[in-house]
């Protein structure tokens, strides 16, 4: 190898682990984000509202202290209702591609769209899945964030105006950024990231 090619690689390894360490921290703030919002909301909704106080996963714990509320068994029947209706809203108003599980779309932007997510989407799929989580609706949290984190990754490298090929890894990145840091389990995100993106044995080793 000679002294420039050398001197290319480091460049060249230099500035995508700028970039992975960026869509890490922006990944990882997101889920941030969307973990304290799934525990107010479960608060203010099912606590303080139902009288209901769902319990923690193990390594949790609960943000602030339990309300007098008396349990209501209606309200459990309502809520579900009432925060389907506005996610449901949010995300037909501003961004259907955030509708369903996550997981779904982001393998569709990553094979069939060169990884274009629009920005819009990680904001109302964070708000609109956080919703759907704490007033009783199905779902768990990792469909959320993977589309999540895709979604900021996708949004960086148009940022930083990278190709296509580039915005796939990227939003390869960002699924397992986010996966990574909602369950505190960084080589399970990254491992999750590339087995759920693989299609056929011609999948594009950059991932």
């Amino acid at each position: 190898m000679t002294g420039k090619e050398r001197s290319f690689n480091i460049a060249h390894a230099g500035k995508w682990t700028l970039y992975f360490v960026l869509i890490g921290v922006i990944a990882g703030l997101g889920s941030i984000v969307f973990h304290y919002l799934c525990l107010l909301g479960a608060h203010y909704f099912m606590d303080c509202i139902a009288g209901y106080r769902p319990p923690s996963p193990g390594g949790e714990n609960h943000l602030l202290l339990p309300t007098s509320t008396p349990f209501n068994r209606m309200m459990l029947l309502f809520l579900p209702a009432l925060g389907g209706l506005v996610s449901g809203w949010l995300v037909y108003t501003y961004a259907p591609e955030a509708e369903g599980h996550g997981t779904d779309a982001a393998i569709d932007a990553y094979h069939r769209k060169g990884g274009f997510i629009r920005s819009r989407v990680p904001i109302i799929k964070t708000i609109a899945s956080a919703l759907t989580l704490t007033t009783g609706g199905s779902g768990g949290r990792e469909g959320p964030i993977a589309q999540i984190g895709a979604g900021f990754g996708s949004f960086l490298a148009t940022v930083l105006k990278l190709s296509d090929r580039e915005r796939r890894i990227m939003m390869a990145a960002g699924i397992g950024a986010g996966v990574g840091s909602i369950f505190r389990a960084p080589l399970a995100g990254a491992l999750f990231a590339a087995e759920v993106l693989y299609r056929d044995p011609e999948f594009d080793p950059a991932v």
